[in-house]
């Protein structure tokens, strides 16, 4: 982190954490803070924005709303990635099924909040049947229950959103290896 208010603040989401979890988002954070992601306090989670192109790219939060008691919540955003797990498919597809009406209108009627082909930036999913569907890609997704095992396929789709967040957002070609 690349200040003292910024690492308090991820260290007091830490210190509300078990054991186990606190490793997991300590590496997401240290990662995403690597790239240029600041944690910023905003209600009662913490948002990873980039200063060159302002847009959230990832949030923690601790639920206290589960049956065995808090727990942290992870959101990624990933629209603009593809190849990814079985896992963060079905992520996908949830959540089209959940929230219907946030399709990606860039798809059929031009909204242009995000840069870049818009094909290149929604969540895709393609449910039985073949019929694919759409959902905006400048929501941050929910991945629930994130171990240590997770750790490098998140930290690849993180330096994917980034790399086309810079590019199309920012204007930067991605200089990362």
């Amino acid at each position: 982190m690349k200040t003292q208010k910024q690492r308090e603040l991820v260290d007091l989401f830490l210190s509300e954490l078990e054991e186990g979890d606190k490793s997991v988002y300590r590496d997401i954070a240290v990662y995403l803070s690597e790239l240029g992601y600041n944690p910023k306090k905003e209600k009662s989670r913490i948002s990873f924005k980039h200063d060159l192109h302002n847009k959230q790219i990832a949030k923690m939060s601790i639920d206290t709303h589960k049956t065995k008691g808090p727990s942290p919540c992870f959101s990624l955003r990933f629209s603009a990635c593809r190849g990814y797990s079985g896992r963060f498919s079905d992520i996908v597809g949830a959540f089209i099924a959940k929230y219907p009406t946030r399709t990606a209108r860039c798809v059929s009627d031009g909204c242009d909040y995000c840069k870049g082909g818009a094909l290149s930036h929604v969540y895709t999913h393609a449910f039985p049947g073949g019929d694919a569907k759409y959902h905006c890609g400048a929501y941050a997704l929910e991945i629930p229950g994130v171990t240590a095992e997770d750790i490098p396929e998140l930290k690849k789709l993180i330096k994917e959103e980034h790399g086309y967040l810079l590019k199309h957002e920012a204007g930067i070609e991605n200089i990362l290896p």
